[in-house]
């Protein structure tokens, strides 16, 4: 049962090699574009506000230091 390839076949395989490929570069740089959009949209929402934030020096004052004890990692 040996089949020959004929030239129709390539002629089909590389038209639908190039589709696929063209479908793969356009899902992707869609799915690319909302993802760099989502991360700019929630990281915009998701910003601490100013008063909301503690030891923040306020018009020049700085804050006291904190006596911190070192942590072994």
């Amino acid at each position: 049962m040996r089949t020959t390839l004929t030239p129709e076949f390539y002629q089909l395989f590389a038209v639908l090699l190039v589709a696929a490929m063209a479908v793969t570069f356009v899902v992707a740089a869609v799915a690319d574009g909302a993802f760099v959009w989502l991360r700019r949209r929630l990281s915009t929402r998701r910003q601490p506000r100013r008063a909301a934030v503690p030891n923040v020096p306020d018009k020049g004052r700085t804050a006291p230091t904190a006596d911190r004890t070192p942590v072994g990692r």
